[in-house]
């Protein structure tokens, strides 16, 4: 059976966006490329977030992505991609499709398809709700150093004013 593995970036605090939706704190740097590139040999199929995924379909199918990386932008380009969305209306990136609901069915069947493992890239919303449902099987955290103090938290709900 396929794995679902979700990958993402965190703060220090657990947040993975910043106030106002903001990932311009995110590290990517030559590490992080080679441990993406082999994160990605591992699957054959990408899960996204709309958001995540309007991100992405913004920047790897274009000619500054594939000059600055190629290998990781053809990879994206041609494997499956599935987006999770209620509100997306078209999905114009190549082997994409749109699912809008029965995510853990959807989920379900594809683990017990043959192929790679799935994964998450970032879609922090996304990665939350199947946190919440048991359908991930491995987190792949990189941790930035950095104290954001407030934003969208990863995994738990924030209490403020708790003691």
């Amino acid at each position: 059976m396929r794995k679902l593995i979700a990958q993402t970036v965190v703060s220090i605090d657990g947040y993975f966006e910043g106030p106002n939706r903001m990932i311009d704190w995110h590290l990517v740097d030559r590490d992080y490329s080679e441990y993406a590139a082999a994160l990605l040999r591992s699957a054959d199929t990408i899960l996204f977030g709309r958001t995540t995924y309007e991100l992405m379909a913004g920047y790897w199918p274009t000619p500054e992505a594939h000059s600055r990386d190629p290998a990781i932008a053809k990879w994206m380009n041609e494997h499956q991609k599935i987006v999770f969305s209620r509100t997306l209306e078209r999905a114009d990136w190549q082997n994409t499709r749109i699912v809008r609901s029965g995510i853990a069915d959807e989920i379900q069947t594809l683990k017990r398809q043959p192929g790679k493992d799935l994964v998450i890239l970032g879609s922090g919303t996304l990665v939350s709700e199947l946190t919440k449902r048991g359908l991930i099987d491995e987190y792949q955290l990189m941790v930035n150093p950095v104290v954001l103090g407030q934003g969208n938290p990863l995994l738990f709900n924030r209490v403020e004013g708790g003691g």
